[in-house]
C-alpha cells in the first residue's frame, strides 16, 4: 500500500512556502525580459581567473586537504582572516568568536533551529529580508514587527515591541534587504541601549555593508554594543558579555556560487551553533573555504570590492535618475547609500503583486512588496528593485516600462468621491488587474 505522504509531513510544515523571488526567477531568467527581481551580483564582477588559479594552486598543494572532511567550526586561516577583516569595523574577534556556514542563508536557518521555539516573538522591521522569515517560519515563530522609514527601523516606536518579551531582534542596518536604507548611527546607539535596557538580544545581518557608493562608514551594531558596555562599566569579557549576533558572507563580494557565510558571536553561542551545524551538514565545504581564502588573503578582496562599488554605484545612479524621468508623481523610492536594491511605493490602493502580471507581459519583473512583511496584507503598493545585475541601457528601459504601466495604471483610477465633507480623499474599491 502506497504511503500517504501528506499525512506525514511534520506540522511545521505547515508554515513553509516556496520563496517568492525563487519562484519569479524561473521565469524571469529569459533572455527578453529585464528583470529587477532577484538579489543577483553581477556576473562580470566574478573573479574568474583568480578563481581558477586559486583553484589549481589549492588542488596542487593541499589537494587532499581540500577534498577530506574538515572541522565544523570551518577553516581556520579563513576564520582568522574574518576577524582582520572584522577588526577593521571595530570588533574585535578571535577565532574561535567564528564559524563559517554554508552562505548566510544557512546561518539564519542555524540561529531559528538554537534559539526558536514554537510560538516564540521575533521581533522584525518592517519590511524585512524575506530568506530571514522562510527559515524561521520552519521553526513556527511568530512576530512583532516596527515600522521603518527612508531611514530604516523606527527606534522611537522599538520599545513598544520590546515589551512583548521576543527572543530577539533582527535588524538589517546597512543597506537593508528589501528597502536599501541605512539606519544612522544615533538609531544604532539606542538599538544597543533598548537591547540592554529590556535584556533582548540582537541579530545583526550585514551581508552588504563593504558596498557603500557614498555616504560615511556607520560602525556595526556589534562595534557599538561593545563600546556600550564599556561606557557603562558592564564589559567584563568584552565581546563574550555582548548582546550581539553578527552575520556575514562572501556572496556579494566573492561570488554567492562558493556558498560561504560567517557568524560573529560569543564563543558560547557558536558552541552551541557548532552542535547545530553538525546535525546539519557536518561542515562547510573545505574545498570552497580553502579556495576562498587562497583568493583573499593577499589583499586582493579589498581591490575587488573597489570594483564592485564602482559598477554598482553608477548602476543605482541609472536607476535613481530613471525612476526620476519615468515614474508618476505618485510614486516614491528609497535613495540608498550601497547594497543592490531599492523600494519603491506606488498609491496605497494599488497591488504590485496584481501589477506584475501585466509587467511581466511588459518583458519586466520586480518582487512586490508584500513578500517582504511577516503579514502579506502589507506592503502591497510596493516593490523591491534590484539595480545590480542589469546594464544600465536595460535599467534605463524597464524602468520606463514600468512607469508607463504605473501611469497607465494611476490614471485608469476612477474618479474619488470624498465620504464626508473635509474628510480625507478616499478611492473607491476598483476590480484588480
Amino acid at each position: 500500500m502506497a504511503a500517504l505522504w501528506r499525512n506525514r509531513y511534520a506540522q511545521r510544515n505547515q508554515r513553509m512556502g516556496r520563496s517568492v523571488i525563487r519562484e519569479l526567477l524561473k521565469f524571469t531568467m529569459q533572455p527578453d525580459i529585464i528583470s529587477f527581481a532577484g538579489g543577483l551580483p553581477a556576473p562580470e564582477v566574478f573573479p574568474l581567473a583568480e578563481v581558477q588559479e586559486a583553484a589549481c594552486r589549492v588542488l596542487a598543494e593541499r589537494g587532499a586537504a581540500a577534498l577530506q572532511y574538515g572541522p565544523t567550526e570551518g577553516y581556520q586561516p579563513l576564520r582568522e582572516f574574518i576577524c582582520h577583516q572584522m577588526y577593521g569595523y571595530g570588533v574585535k574577534a578571535e577565532p574561535g568568536n567564528v564559524v563559517i556556514t554554508s552562505g548566510s542563508q544557512q546561518a539564519l536557518d542555524l540561529i531559528g533551529k538554537l534559539l526558536i521555539n514554537a510560538g516564540d516573538r521575533v521581533l522584525v522591521e518592517e519590511p524585512t529580508y524575506l530568506g530571514a522569515l522562510q527559515a524561521w517560519n520552519a521553526y513556527q515563530a511568530e512576530y512583532a514587527t516596527v515600522t521603518s522609514d527612508d531611514c530604516g527601523l523606527r527606534t522611537d516606536l522599538l520599545e513598544e515591541g520590546l515589551r512583548v518579551g521576543p527572543k530577539f531582534m533582527y535588524v538589517l542596518p546597512n543597506f537593508q534587504n528589501p528597502a536599501g536604507t541605512t539606519l544612522p548611527l544615533d538609531r544604532r546607539l539606542e538599538l544597543v541601549r533598548l537591547s540592554h535596557k529590556y535584556g533582548i538580544p540582537i541579530v545583526e545581518d550585514d551581508p552588504y555593508g563593504a558596498l557603500r557608493y557614498e555616504g560615511e562608514h556607520v560602525s556595526p551594531v556589534l562595534a557599538l554594543d561593545a563600546d556600550f558596555q564599556t561606557a557603562e562599566g558592564l564589559a567584563g569579557r568584552g565581546f563574550e558579555e555582548g548582546n550581539v549576533i553578527y552575520l556575514g558572507t562572501f556572496s556579494k563580494t566573492l561570488a554567492p556560487g562558493l556558498r560561504l557565510g560567517w557568524v560573529a558571536a560569543p564563543v558560547e553561542v557558536i558552541e552551541q551553533l557548532v552542535m547545530v551545524k553538525q546535525g546539519a551538514d557536518l561542515h562547510t565545504s573545505s574545498l570552497d573555504q580553502m579556495l576562498a581564502y587562497e583568493i583573499v588573503k593577499d589583499g586582493f578582496l579589498d581591490q575587488h570590492i573597489r570594483i564592485i562599488r564602482q559598477l554598482y554605484g553608477e548602476r543605482r545612479d541609472v536607476m535613481l535618475s530613471s525612476l526620476a524621468r519615468h515614474f508618476p508623481a505618485e510614486c516614491s523610492w528609497t535613495h540608498p547609500e550601497g547594497g543592490l536594491f531599492l523600494w519603491a511605493r506606488a498609491p496605497e490602493w494599488l497591488d504590485t503583486a496584481e501589477l506584475l502580471k501585466e509587467a511581466v507581459k511588459r518583458k519586466v519583473a520586480y518582487v512586490p512588496g508584500f513578500a517582504f512583511y511577516p503579514n502579506p496584507t502589507h506592503g502591497r503598493n510596493a516593490m523591491r528593485l534590484n539595480f545590480s545585475n542589469a546594464q544600465p541601457a536595460q535599467i534605463e528601459e524597464g524602468i520606463r516600462r514600468l512607469g508607463v504601466l504605473l501611469k497607465e495604471t494611476i490614471d485608469a483610477r476612477p474618479f474619488v468621491e470624498n465620504k464626508t465633507v473635509g474628510a480625507d480623499i478616499t478611492y473607491k474599491p476598483i476590480a484588480r488587474l
